[in-house]
Protein backbone atom coordinates (compact mmCIF):
# COMPACT_ATOMS: atom_id res chain seq x y z
CA UNK A 1 0.00 0.00 0.00
CA UNK A 2 1.65 3.19 -1.17
CA UNK A 3 1.04 6.43 -3.02
CA UNK A 4 -2.19 8.20 -2.09
CA UNK A 5 -3.69 4.92 -0.86
CA UNK A 6 -1.07 4.71 1.89
CA UNK A 7 -2.14 8.00 3.49
CA UNK A 8 -4.31 7.41 6.56
CA UNK A 9 -7.02 9.75 7.81
CA UNK A 10 -6.09 12.77 5.67
CA UNK A 11 -8.84 12.83 3.05
CA UNK A 12 -9.06 16.63 2.87
CA UNK A 13 -5.30 17.15 2.57
CA UNK A 14 -5.01 14.40 -0.07
CA UNK A 15 -7.83 15.93 -2.10
CA UNK A 16 -6.17 19.36 -2.05
CA UNK A 17 -2.78 18.03 -3.15
CA UNK A 18 -4.27 15.78 -5.81
CA UNK A 19 -6.00 18.79 -7.33
CA UNK A 20 -2.70 20.66 -7.37
CA UNK A 21 -0.83 17.76 -8.97
CA UNK A 22 -3.52 17.33 -11.64
CA UNK A 23 -3.00 20.88 -12.86
CA UNK A 24 -6.38 22.23 -11.76
CA UNK A 25 -6.34 26.02 -12.29
CA UNK A 26 -5.42 27.93 -9.13
CA UNK A 27 -4.69 24.79 -7.14
CA UNK A 28 -0.90 24.79 -7.55
CA UNK A 29 1.81 26.90 -5.94
CA UNK A 30 5.59 26.68 -5.87
CA UNK A 31 6.05 26.05 -2.12
CA UNK A 32 4.04 23.95 0.35
CA UNK A 33 4.20 23.36 4.08
CA UNK A 34 2.70 20.14 5.44
CA UNK A 35 2.08 20.40 9.18
CA UNK A 36 0.78 17.89 11.67
CA UNK A 37 1.76 16.07 14.86
CA UNK A 38 4.49 13.40 14.84
CA UNK A 39 3.19 10.19 13.33
CA UNK A 40 0.41 11.87 11.36
CA UNK A 41 2.09 10.93 8.08
CA UNK A 42 3.65 14.25 6.98
CA UNK A 43 6.58 12.63 5.18
CA UNK A 44 4.43 9.92 3.59
CA UNK A 45 2.08 12.57 2.23
CA UNK A 46 5.02 14.69 1.02
CA UNK A 47 6.44 11.81 -1.02
CA UNK A 48 3.02 10.81 -2.38
CA UNK A 49 2.62 14.42 -3.54
CA UNK A 50 6.15 14.37 -4.96
CA UNK A 51 5.38 11.19 -6.90
CA UNK A 52 2.24 12.82 -8.32
CA UNK A 53 4.17 15.94 -9.35
CA UNK A 54 6.85 13.82 -11.01
CA UNK A 55 4.24 11.80 -12.91
CA UNK A 56 1.81 12.93 -15.58
CA UNK A 57 -1.21 15.00 -14.50
CA UNK A 58 -3.40 11.91 -14.97
CA UNK A 59 -2.06 10.11 -11.90
CA UNK A 60 0.94 8.57 -10.17
CA UNK A 61 2.93 6.32 -12.49
CA UNK A 62 4.16 3.03 -10.94
CA UNK A 63 7.74 3.42 -12.17
CA UNK A 64 7.91 6.96 -10.77
CA UNK A 65 6.46 5.80 -7.47
CA UNK A 66 9.14 3.11 -7.21
CA UNK A 67 11.92 5.64 -7.78
CA UNK A 68 10.43 8.08 -5.27
CA UNK A 69 10.11 5.38 -2.61
CA UNK A 70 13.80 4.57 -3.16
CA UNK A 71 14.64 8.32 -3.17
CA UNK A 72 16.45 7.81 -6.49
CA UNK A 73 14.30 9.77 -8.92
CA UNK A 74 16.61 12.19 -10.81
CA UNK A 75 14.23 15.13 -10.26
CA UNK A 76 13.63 14.51 -6.55
CA UNK A 77 15.85 16.24 -3.99
CA UNK A 78 15.48 15.47 -0.28
CA UNK A 79 16.71 17.34 2.77
CA UNK A 80 16.46 15.68 6.16
CA UNK A 81 18.66 15.05 9.14
CA UNK A 82 19.40 12.18 11.42
CA UNK A 83 21.25 14.54 13.73
CA UNK A 84 19.79 17.23 15.93
CA UNK A 85 19.77 19.99 13.28
CA UNK A 86 20.01 20.38 9.52
CA UNK A 87 23.32 22.08 8.77
CA UNK A 88 23.67 25.18 6.66
CA UNK A 89 25.99 23.26 4.31
CA UNK A 90 23.21 20.73 3.65
CA UNK A 91 20.73 23.54 2.98
CA UNK A 92 23.04 25.34 0.57
CA UNK A 93 23.69 22.12 -1.37
CA UNK A 94 19.96 21.58 -1.79
CA UNK A 95 19.44 25.19 -2.91
CA UNK A 96 22.00 24.66 -5.66
CA UNK A 97 20.21 21.54 -6.90
CA UNK A 98 16.83 23.28 -6.70
CA UNK A 99 18.00 25.78 -9.32
CA UNK A 100 18.43 23.06 -11.96
CA UNK A 101 15.73 22.35 -14.51
CA UNK A 102 14.02 18.95 -14.30
CA UNK A 103 15.66 16.27 -16.40
CA UNK A 104 12.79 13.84 -17.08
CA UNK A 105 9.68 15.05 -15.24
CA UNK A 106 7.49 18.15 -15.46
CA UNK A 107 8.79 19.39 -12.08
CA UNK A 108 11.89 19.29 -9.91
CA UNK A 109 10.62 18.53 -6.39
CA UNK A 110 12.45 19.43 -3.17
CA UNK A 111 11.21 17.66 -0.01
CA UNK A 112 12.45 19.05 3.34
CA UNK A 113 11.39 16.44 5.89
CA UNK A 114 12.59 18.24 9.02
CA UNK A 115 11.99 21.92 8.33
CA UNK A 116 11.58 22.49 12.07
CA UNK A 117 15.16 21.32 12.64
CA UNK A 118 16.78 24.33 11.02
CA UNK A 119 18.44 27.15 12.91
CA UNK A 120 17.58 30.69 11.78
CA UNK A 121 20.78 30.99 9.74
CA UNK A 122 19.98 27.74 7.92
CA UNK A 123 16.38 28.82 7.27
CA UNK A 124 17.64 32.04 5.75
CA UNK A 125 19.75 30.01 3.33
CA UNK A 126 16.50 28.61 1.90
CA UNK A 127 14.65 31.90 1.89
CA UNK A 128 15.78 33.30 -1.47
CA UNK A 129 15.17 29.94 -3.17
CA UNK A 130 11.62 29.99 -1.83
CA UNK A 131 11.13 33.60 -2.92
CA UNK A 132 12.31 33.19 -6.52
CA UNK A 133 12.28 29.52 -7.53
CA UNK A 134 12.61 28.38 -11.15
CA UNK A 135 9.15 27.91 -12.69
CA UNK A 136 9.34 24.08 -12.65
CA UNK A 137 10.65 23.76 -9.06
CA UNK A 138 8.28 22.82 -6.23
CA UNK A 139 9.25 22.91 -2.55
CA UNK A 140 7.50 20.65 0.00
CA UNK A 141 8.40 21.41 3.63
CA UNK A 142 7.30 19.28 6.59
CA UNK A 143 7.05 20.46 10.21
CA UNK A 144 4.87 19.83 13.27
CA UNK A 145 3.34 23.32 13.07
CA UNK A 146 3.70 26.68 11.33
CA UNK A 147 5.11 28.12 14.55
CA UNK A 148 8.21 25.95 14.10
CA UNK A 149 9.30 28.03 11.09
CA UNK A 150 10.38 31.63 10.69
CA UNK A 151 7.62 34.09 9.71
CA UNK A 152 9.55 34.88 6.52
CA UNK A 153 9.36 31.20 5.54
CA UNK A 154 5.70 30.85 6.51
CA UNK A 155 4.73 33.82 4.34
CA UNK A 156 6.09 32.12 1.23
CA UNK A 157 4.39 28.73 1.50
CA UNK A 158 0.87 27.37 1.29
CA UNK A 159 0.06 25.37 4.41
CA UNK A 160 -1.77 22.05 4.47
CA UNK A 161 -2.62 20.89 7.98
CA UNK A 162 -2.85 17.19 8.76
CA UNK A 163 -5.14 15.80 11.45
CA UNK A 164 -4.43 13.09 14.01
CA UNK A 165 -5.80 9.92 12.37
CA UNK A 166 -8.47 7.97 14.20
CA UNK A 167 -6.99 4.85 15.85
CA UNK A 168 -9.40 2.69 13.88
CA UNK A 169 -7.92 4.01 10.63
CA UNK A 170 -4.38 3.29 11.81
CA UNK A 171 -5.43 -0.18 12.95
CA UNK A 172 -6.98 -0.88 9.55
CA UNK A 173 -3.72 0.15 7.86
CA UNK A 174 -1.75 -2.27 10.08
CA UNK A 175 -4.12 -5.10 9.22
CA UNK A 176 -4.18 -4.44 5.47
CA UNK A 177 -0.54 -3.43 4.95
CA UNK A 178 1.32 -5.48 7.55
CA UNK A 179 -1.01 -8.42 8.17
CA UNK A 180 -1.32 -7.67 11.89
CA UNK A 181 -4.01 -9.41 13.94
CA UNK A 182 -6.97 -6.99 14.22
CA UNK A 183 -7.09 -7.08 18.04
CA UNK A 184 -3.36 -6.39 18.34
CA UNK A 185 -3.58 -3.71 15.64
CA UNK A 186 -6.36 -1.91 17.52
CA UNK A 187 -4.42 -1.97 20.79
CA UNK A 188 -1.18 -0.84 19.13
CA UNK A 189 -2.93 2.04 17.34
CA UNK A 190 -4.56 3.20 20.56
CA UNK A 191 -1.40 2.95 22.68
CA UNK A 192 0.62 4.72 19.98
CA UNK A 193 -2.03 7.46 20.04
CA UNK A 194 -2.40 7.14 16.26
CA UNK A 195 1.34 7.63 15.61
CA UNK A 196 1.56 5.44 12.52
CA UNK A 197 5.25 4.49 12.80
CA UNK A 198 5.05 3.76 16.52
CA UNK A 199 1.85 1.76 16.07
CA UNK A 200 3.60 -0.46 13.56
CA UNK A 201 6.51 -1.05 15.94
CA UNK A 202 4.19 -1.93 18.81
CA UNK A 203 2.20 -4.25 16.58
CA UNK A 204 5.21 -6.09 15.16
CA UNK A 205 7.78 -6.11 18.00
CA UNK A 206 7.42 -7.96 21.30
CA UNK A 207 10.43 -6.02 22.60
CA UNK A 208 8.85 -2.65 21.80
CA UNK A 209 5.68 -3.62 23.66
CA UNK A 210 7.67 -4.87 26.64
CA UNK A 211 9.74 -1.67 26.80
CA UNK A 212 6.61 0.46 26.74
CA UNK A 213 4.96 -1.53 29.51
CA UNK A 214 8.09 -1.29 31.64
CA UNK A 215 8.25 2.51 31.29
CA UNK A 216 4.67 2.85 32.57
CA UNK A 217 5.14 0.43 35.45
CA UNK A 218 8.30 2.25 36.54
CA UNK A 219 6.37 5.52 36.87
CA UNK A 220 3.79 3.86 39.11
CA UNK A 221 6.53 2.65 41.46
CA UNK A 222 8.23 6.03 41.96
CA UNK A 223 7.61 7.23 45.52
CA UNK A 224 10.89 8.75 46.78
CA UNK A 225 13.59 11.04 45.45
CA UNK A 226 15.98 8.09 45.33
CA UNK A 227 13.57 5.97 43.31
CA UNK A 228 13.00 8.96 41.00
CA UNK A 229 16.73 9.20 40.25
CA UNK A 230 16.94 5.46 39.59
CA UNK A 231 13.86 5.60 37.36
CA UNK A 232 15.33 8.46 35.33
CA UNK A 233 18.52 6.49 34.75
CA UNK A 234 16.51 3.46 33.69
CA UNK A 235 14.48 5.54 31.24
CA UNK A 236 17.68 6.76 29.59
CA UNK A 237 18.88 3.15 29.38
CA UNK A 238 15.62 2.08 27.74
CA UNK A 239 15.71 4.97 25.26
CA UNK A 240 19.34 4.21 24.40
CA UNK A 241 18.63 0.50 23.93
CA UNK A 242 15.65 1.34 21.74
CA UNK A 243 17.75 3.66 19.59
CA UNK A 244 20.55 1.09 19.36
CA UNK A 245 18.10 -1.61 18.30
CA UNK A 246 16.84 0.60 15.48
CA UNK A 247 20.26 1.69 14.24
CA UNK A 248 22.65 -1.25 14.85
CA UNK A 249 21.76 -3.20 11.72
CA UNK A 250 21.65 -0.05 9.62
CA UNK A 251 25.04 1.16 10.91
CA UNK A 252 26.71 -2.12 10.01
CA UNK A 253 25.12 -2.16 6.55
CA UNK A 254 26.30 1.40 5.92
CA UNK A 255 29.84 0.57 6.99
CA UNK A 256 29.92 -2.57 4.84
CA UNK A 257 28.65 -0.63 1.83
CA UNK A 258 31.18 2.17 2.42
CA UNK A 259 34.08 -0.30 2.61
CA UNK A 260 32.88 -1.97 -0.58
CA UNK A 261 32.70 1.37 -2.39
CA UNK A 262 36.20 2.23 -1.18
CA UNK A 263 37.51 -1.10 -2.48
CA UNK A 264 38.37 -2.54 0.96
CA UNK A 265 37.82 -6.29 1.33
CA UNK A 266 35.87 -7.56 4.39
CA UNK A 267 38.27 -7.75 7.32
CA UNK A 268 40.90 -5.83 5.40
CA UNK A 269 42.92 -2.87 6.65
CA UNK A 270 41.62 0.57 5.69
CA UNK A 271 44.38 2.60 4.01
CA UNK A 272 45.21 5.86 5.84
CA UNK A 273 44.06 7.98 2.89
CA UNK A 274 40.56 6.46 3.11
CA UNK A 275 40.07 6.72 6.86
CA UNK A 276 38.63 10.23 6.64
CA UNK A 277 35.61 8.96 4.70
CA UNK A 278 34.93 6.31 7.33
CA UNK A 279 35.38 8.85 10.10
CA UNK A 280 32.72 11.06 8.48
CA UNK A 281 30.34 8.09 8.33
CA UNK A 282 30.99 7.26 11.99
CA UNK A 283 30.36 10.88 13.00
CA UNK A 284 27.06 10.86 11.12
CA UNK A 285 26.07 7.62 12.84
CA UNK A 286 26.91 9.08 16.26
CA UNK A 287 24.76 12.13 15.50
CA UNK A 288 21.93 9.82 14.48
CA UNK A 289 22.35 7.82 17.71
CA UNK A 290 22.16 11.00 19.79
CA UNK A 291 18.98 12.08 18.09
CA UNK A 292 17.60 8.54 18.36
CA UNK A 293 18.15 8.51 22.12
CA UNK A 294 16.46 11.90 22.51
CA UNK A 295 13.55 10.74 20.37
CA UNK A 296 13.32 7.62 22.52
CA UNK A 297 13.13 9.70 25.69
CA UNK A 298 10.43 11.83 24.09
CA UNK A 299 8.42 8.71 23.27
CA UNK A 300 8.67 7.66 26.92
CA UNK A 301 7.37 11.07 28.00
CA UNK A 302 4.50 10.85 25.52
CA UNK A 303 3.59 7.42 26.90
CA UNK A 304 3.70 8.79 30.46
CA UNK A 305 1.48 11.69 29.41
CA UNK A 306 -1.06 9.16 28.17
CA UNK A 307 -0.88 7.27 31.47
CA UNK A 308 -1.43 10.30 33.71
CA UNK A 309 -4.10 11.61 31.35
CA UNK A 310 -5.89 8.27 31.75
CA UNK A 311 -5.63 8.65 35.53
CA UNK A 312 -7.10 12.16 35.40
CA UNK A 313 -9.92 11.12 33.07
CA UNK A 314 -10.75 8.27 35.44
CA UNK A 315 -10.83 10.67 38.38
CA UNK A 316 -13.17 12.96 36.44
CA UNK A 317 -15.43 10.06 35.58
CA UNK A 318 -15.11 10.54 31.83
CA UNK A 319 -16.66 7.45 30.31
CA UNK A 320 -14.33 6.64 27.46
CA UNK A 321 -11.85 3.94 26.56
CA UNK A 322 -8.42 4.55 28.03
CA UNK A 323 -5.29 4.84 25.91
CA UNK A 324 -3.79 2.26 28.26
CA UNK A 325 -6.88 0.08 28.51
CA UNK A 326 -4.77 -2.98 29.29
CA UNK A 327 -3.62 -1.22 32.48
CA UNK A 328 -7.09 -0.20 33.68
CA UNK A 329 -6.71 -1.78 37.17
CA UNK A 330 -3.42 0.09 37.69
CA UNK A 331 -4.93 3.31 36.39
CA UNK A 332 -7.96 2.93 38.67
CA UNK A 333 -5.76 2.30 41.71
CA UNK A 334 -3.69 5.41 40.95
CA UNK A 335 -6.86 7.46 40.42
CA UNK A 336 -8.03 6.39 43.88
CA UNK A 337 -4.89 7.32 45.80
CA UNK A 338 -3.49 10.34 43.93
CA UNK A 339 -4.87 13.83 44.41
CA UNK A 340 -6.32 15.34 41.27
CA UNK A 341 -4.19 18.49 41.69
CA UNK A 342 -1.05 16.35 41.88
CA UNK A 343 -1.95 14.47 38.70
CA UNK A 344 -2.39 17.79 36.90
CA UNK A 345 0.98 18.93 38.28
CA UNK A 346 2.69 15.77 36.96
CA UNK A 347 1.12 16.34 33.53
CA UNK A 348 2.53 19.88 33.56
CA UNK A 349 5.96 18.55 34.55
CA UNK A 350 5.89 16.01 31.74
CA UNK A 351 5.22 18.75 29.21
CA UNK A 352 7.96 20.88 30.76
CA UNK A 353 10.43 17.98 30.55
CA UNK A 354 9.74 17.66 26.81
CA UNK A 355 10.34 21.39 26.34
CA UNK A 356 13.58 21.24 28.33
CA UNK A 357 14.95 18.35 26.30
CA UNK A 358 14.00 20.13 23.08
CA UNK A 359 15.96 23.10 24.45
CA UNK A 360 19.05 20.85 24.85
CA UNK A 361 18.77 20.19 28.59
CA UNK A 362 20.39 16.77 29.20
CA UNK A 363 17.58 14.18 29.14
CA UNK A 364 18.68 12.61 32.44
CA UNK A 365 18.38 15.93 34.30
CA UNK A 366 14.98 16.71 32.75
CA UNK A 367 13.70 13.25 33.65
CA UNK A 368 14.99 13.46 37.22
CA UNK A 369 13.27 16.81 37.80
CA UNK A 370 9.98 15.48 36.45
CA UNK A 371 10.09 12.23 38.40
CA UNK A 372 10.94 13.94 41.69
CA UNK A 373 7.66 15.86 41.34
CA UNK A 374 5.87 12.58 40.60
CA UNK A 375 7.43 11.10 43.76
CA UNK A 376 6.13 14.02 45.82
CA UNK A 377 2.65 13.40 44.45
CA UNK A 378 2.86 9.75 45.50
CA UNK A 379 4.03 10.73 49.00
CA UNK A 380 0.97 12.94 49.54
CA UNK A 381 -1.53 10.17 48.92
Amino acid sequence: MSGWSGIVGQAEAVAQLRRAASGEPGAMTHAWLLTGPPGSGRSNLAYAFAAALLSSPDGIEPEVETLVEARTHPDLVTLSTEGVLITIAQARAVVQRAALAPSTARHRVIVVEDADRMAERTSNALLKALEEPPPETVWILCAPSEADLLPTIRSRVRTVTLQVPDPSEVARLLVERDGVDPTLAERAAREAQSHIGMARRLATSDEARARREETLQIAMRVSTAASAVLAAARYVEIATADADALSAERDEAERTQALHQLGVEPGGTVPPQLRRQLKELEDAQKARAKRGMRDGVDRILVDLLSLYRDILMTQLGVGRELVNEAMRPTVQAAADYLRRADVIDVLDQLRLARERIEGNVPPLLALEAMLVRAARAAQRR
